[in-house]
């Protein structure tokens, strides 16, 4: 194999579950050149990472049509040996389908599949981390079955957490595209409270969940011992500072997946969802917390706006600590 690309347009998590992919085929190929399409946003995630070549970027929001015809005539002028889609839906299996390469292989549930050389099964009932999911479409060259996803902050991302780093600190991290998937912030507020009195804590987000970490600061009792510091760190600089924390606290969501990769003491909160679907983190200190026995729990793949029931017990009922 001299030129492969893997596709992954979902989420931040997704993508960096989808780096032992990419790390495995360098292993394997060592001459080859590997390259990553991933959906505009979580480019940054891949920068400085010796297993891929070239970075492409499918802008979704901005003319998406446009866009997925631009990228297959691209990858036609690339010549591909090999494309891997790790993505489950129709814009990433046109675009594989269409993509002119030798070699086309990805999940049995793309509506796409059909077009493929190699379909494989894409199981949420076999116990099997979604890791294991994406290695197994290149177990056919050798690749090993499970591995830790990788993230490579540079120099640049270290020095600018550096100053948050003096005394102890705790990363939290209590926002979700999913409601049902969030601890509740009464929880977050329980959490900061506490920990605070063992060192920093810091919370951690995009610009869009500013506010929430703003009320949970505001109505914890840590006074100057948290710092709200969501929309003011990229990815790489947050997985930067996760690294060194104390612990990070996550919910079942992408800063998860940025301590799995960084190897990094880790509390996962598992409310409407369960470990069971292979999202779980992969530190070596890692642990679950969830409430169990809910006859309505797991109530989907990805959560909920809202809880179905009104009574949001899977996130309610959490002992956090």
């Amino acid at each position: 194999m001299q030129k492969i690309l893997i596709i992954q347009t979902a989420f931040l998590g997704d993508v960096i579950l989808g780096t032992p992919v990419s790390s495995e085929l360098k292993r394997i190929f060592p001459s080859s050149q590997v390259d990553f399409l991933v959906r505009k946003g979580n480019e940054g995630l891949l920068a400085n990472n010796p297993n891929c070549d070239t970075i492409f970027i499918f802008d979704k929001k901005n003319g998406k049509y446009k866009n997925i015809w631009s990228l297959i005539k691209r990858f036609r002028k690339e010549k591909y040996d090999l494309v891997i889609n790790l993505h489950r839906f129709g814009s990433s299996g046109i675009i594989t389908a269409l993509s002119g390469s030798k070699l086309k292989y990805g999940f049995k549930k793309n509506p796409f599949s059909f077009m493929y050389n190699k379909k494989f099964d894409h199981s949420l009932e076999k116990g099997q981390h979604e890791v294991e999911r994406n290695l197994s479409i290149i177990a056919e060259f050798g690749a090993i079955s499970k591995k830790r996803p990788e993230l490579y902050p540079s120099i640049e991302h270290y020095n600018k957490v550096e100053s948050y780093k003096t005394n102890d600190y705790f990363c939290m991290a209590p926002a979700s595209v999913w409601f049902t998937k969030q601890l509740p912030k009464e929880k977050w507020m329980e959490l900061v409270s506490h920990y605070s009195s063992f060192g920093t804590v810091y919370l951690l987000g995009g610009k869009e969940d500013f506010n929430l970490c703003e009320e949970i600061l505001i109505n914890s009792k840590a006074n100057d011992r948290c710092i709200n510091l969501a929309g003011k760190l990229n990815l790489l600089e947050s997985a930067a500072l996760i690294k060194d924390a104390k612990r990070s606290f996550v919910n079942d969501s992408g800063p998860l997946h940025l301590s799995s990769a960084m190897n990094a003491p880790v509390t996962a909160f598992f409310c409407s969802t369960t470990p069971s679907f292979g999202f779980g983190p992969l530190s070596d200190d890692s642990e679950i917390l969830e409430v169990n026995n809910l006859d309505c729990k797991p109530c989907g793949l990805h959560g909920h706006k809202v809880c179905p029931l009104g009574h949001f017990k899977c996130g309610y009922d959490i002992k956090s600590f």
